[in-house]
């Protein structure tokens, strides 16, 4: 039977207080099932799902930000030179990780359309490709990493005494980036089939375990060697280790029968593996555009002394907190618009969309204005010293400023993925950063030598221009056009992904 649609300009608003009960039953279709339509009869079960999807995203989240933290502190126990070697194989590990992100998001896409068009082979497919591609390219960084460490490492302009203590640790954190692909990949199709709690829990656990065998190895603790910053290398790889052990047995125990690989679902056709490297492409970009405007920002801010870096290194420790709930929010956004665009629903798509990020806006204004309040006692927190604390507190002010802006722009970027669309996040990101931040920073701090606190105020125009971007683009979209027969392929592929309107 053909369902009749309603018809609208491109772009023209889209009433989402009047939902399905509005309408008679026979314009709802058919393909949805029962879940779908009680979600688009009663608005409050889509907020409690997002809310049900967010948190165990957020406590995760917390654990994993705190292990490299715990990690800092007992490391810092063996001198400077040894946090200097874990800081500069970071920055390799940062890079591997932001790809392996990317193609996550990819998977989350491709696996809630097929999930939410009840087509779990389909689904399948989907991961596995996205799998296989994450396992590709980890093997191959992994093998550069053990094959040539020490002039990786120089080409940081990292010191021979300091080359000398990072490469074992840049070795075993290196070689384990293959199974740290495996438990991402395995993250975020959990996240697809919307269970964010397994990889809540297996997160737990592995982040005791590494802090625990950090522990016996660094210090040689209970009669075990003491291999000092060798020995966190090798935590970080048997916590990988246990981390895919977790996965793979939660999966075969899993009522999703997506989550459950076969030896056929690995043989994936090259169209499938074309859509997940179409979808990855512009995420990775958008991973590397950030990064790379960063490392220019903070070249920048060396113009202003050692204060202002230092407040700059306390302060980006902070935002990292500060994303979470946007992270959390924007996970439950792209699941959720991937589930009803694949179910058919592209208003439920949109009203999931709007929602996440009302929920953001409201979480980040409250987290903001504490920001605000409690900027000088935060920052006495951190350091003593009075210029890094003058130095810091218009620092938190403006990032409590730009903080509901910031989860704006995260909770629909990841609503927009979970559409099949990472090239507008990436080019948001690409005029946030490129367009605003690095152009500015050079304005105001070479040019016109402006005090810090203007430099620091950048951070909430790219913020802002993000939200602008990201809002304009997510109402203007025509949600109807990624619903219907794209939203599921004859030829036995994954469920297509619209372009970018």
């Amino acid at each position: 039977m053909s369902v009749p649609r309603r018809s609208r300009a491109r772009g023209a608003p889209v009433v989402t207080s009047r939902i399905a009960q509005d309408e008679p039953d026979s314009l709802i279709p058919e393909a949805l099932d029962a879940t779908v339509l009680d979600e688009a009869r009663d608005p409050g079960r889509t907020v409690s799902e997002i809310i049900a999807l967010t948190w165990p995203v957020i406590l995760g989240q917390v654990m994993a930000n705190a292990v490299p933290l715990i990690d800092v502190l007992m490391l810092g126990r063996l001198g400077t030179p040894t946090l200097a070697a874990v800081g500069y194989a970071a920055q390799f590990l940062m890079l591997v990780q932001a790809s392996l992100l990317a193609i996550g998001a990819a998977c989350v896409a491709l696996m809630a359309r097929a999930l939410g068009a009840r087509d779990a082979p389909r689904a399948r497919r989907a991961f596995a490709a996205c799998l296989r591609l994450a396992l590709g390219l980890t093997l191959v960084l992994a093998a550069i990493a053990l094959a040539f460490p020490r002039e990786l490492l120089h080409t940081l302009g990292v010191k021979e005494s300091v080359v000398h203590l990072a490469v074992p640790y840049f070795r075993l954190t290196l070689a384990s980036v293959p199974l740290m692909a495996v438990s991402l990949g395995y993250e975020h199709a959990y996240r697809a089939a919307k269970d964010t709690l397994v990889p809540m829990m297996i997160a737990g656990c592995v982040s005791l375990l590494k802090i625990g065998i950090n522990w016996l190895l660094i210090f040689g603790n209970l009669g075990c060697p003491k291999l000092g910053l060798a020995g966190a290398g090798l935590a970080t790889m048997l916590s990988q280790v246990v981390a895919v052990a977790l996965f793979l047995l939660a999966a075969r125990k899993h009522e999703n029968p997506a989550l459950r690989l076969s030896r056929s679902d690995l043989r994936v056709p090259r169209e499938v593996s074309r859509e997940a490297v179409k979808l990855a492409l512009p995420a990775v970009g958008e991973r590397f555009v950030m990064t790379a405007a960063m490392l220019v920002y903070f070249r920048f801010l060396g113009g202003y002394g050692v204060e202002a870096i230092a407040a700059y290194n306390v302060g980006v420790r902070i935002l990292a907190f500060t994303w979470i709930p946007g992270l959390g929010l924007s996970v439950a956004a792209a699941t959720l618009v991937g589930h009803a665009l694949g179910a058919g629903d592209a208003r439920l798509a949109r009203r999931s969309g709007w929602l996440a990020m009302r929920i953001a806006l409201l979480i980040s204004t409250v987290l903001g204005a504490l920001f605000v309040a409690l900027r000088i006692p935060m920052a006495k927190g951190f350091t003593t010293d009075p210029a890094v604390i003058d130095a810091l507190d218009p620092f938190i002010l403006l990032l409590g400023i730009g903080l509901p802006f910031l989860g704006v722009h995260f909770t629909l970027a990841g609503a927009l993925r979970g559409a099949g669309d990472t090239l507008t996040p990436f080019k948001s990101a690409l005029l946030g950063t490129w367009g605003f931040r690095v152009p500015l920073s050079y304005l105001f701090a070479q040019v016109l030598g402006l005090p810090l606190f203007w430099v620091w105020a950048i951070m909430v125009i790219d913020h802002l221009s993000r939200a602008i971007w990201l809002g304009w683009s997510f109402y203007a979209r025509d949600w109807e056009a990624h619903v219907g027969p794209r939203a599921v392929d004859a030829d036995g592929g994954v469920p297509s992904v619209a372009p970018p309107s």
